[in-house]
């Protein structure tokens, strides 16, 4: 079973002024994807992402998924405290992701800054905050979750079988 965390970045939610809605697509995502799931943990932006992520990979989580903070605000520093955590990135994860947002109709999905990497044994996705955004990414990653955890637990490329 993949063990993953859902968090929602965001400053308002995590104050109260409004209810987290993208985290709990993003929860119920994972689980279709068929991972164990706990979450959504809702905090605000900044240096507690960078905790929020190390205590994540210290409690042994495979993947860390987390929605918000991506975008250019000045309070968006969600890929920043994630790359402070990261031991190698996977570009291609976040590309894919920006991508699947602009073919979905949404050319402001080009703008996300979200990352996508290893620490430890974690994988770390970043997804924007919106519920549609959740739904782009995590069509992208849904795909990927398992062969990624697999290959970072050091198992093998599949191959064909033989003929």
């Amino acid at each position: 079973m993949i063990r993953a965390l859902a968090v929602t970045i965001s400053n308002r939610a995590a104050a109260g002024v409004y209810e987290d809605r993208s985290g709990p697509v993003l929860a119920d995502l994972l689980r279709g994807a068929g991972c164990e799931v706990d979450g959504p943990l809702v905090i605000p932006d900044g240096a507690t992402v960078a905790t929020a992520l190390r205590d994540a990979v210290n409690a042994g989580y495979d993947v860390v998924v987390t929605t918000g903070g991506t975008g250019l605000t000045p309070g968006d520093e969600t890929p920043e405290m994630t790359r402070l955590v990261l031991d190698r990135e996977i570009p291609g994860i976040a590309e894919m992701i920006r991508a699947a947002g602009v073919m979905a109709g949404v050319p402001a999905a080009a703008l996300s800054r979200g990352v996508a990497g290893v620490a430890s044994a974690t994988l770390i996705v970043n997804l924007p905050g919106s519920t549609g955004g959740v739904r782009d990414g995590m069509a992208v990653l849904s795909g990927l979750i398992g062969h990624a955890v697999d290959q970072i637990r050091g198992g093998d490329h599949p191959r064909p079988p033989a003929s």
